[in-house]
């Protein structure tokens, strides 16, 4: 049986100089478990992000806005649970 679902991991990156972010995240997301994820908090919206790592990892996470500016930026990335 499969755990009930948790609020997804929030991670806030708006207190990391820029030039920091992008390796932050993408520790995350290699750390990820399949069918996990968390909330990333910026203060602009990481659509570059999401191309960086649709190119690393295509088609192997989730990106879903949960909140689109303009002040604050909240997307949840998650890894897709495998195929069984």
């Amino acid at each position: 049986m499969s755990e009930p679902s948790n609020t997804a991991d929030v991670v806030d990156v708006r207190s990391l100089v820029p030039a920091d972010r992008h390796a932050k995240i993408f520790e995350l997301v290699n750390a990820l478990e399949p069918g996990a994820s968390f909330v990333l908090v910026n203060d602009h919206d990481p659509k570059p992000l999401y191309y960086q790592l649709e190119a690393e990892y295509p088609g192997q996470f989730s990106w879903t806005y949960v909140e689109q500016g303009p002040q604050v930026w909240r997307v949840e990335i998650g890894k897709h649970a495998k195929a069984a």
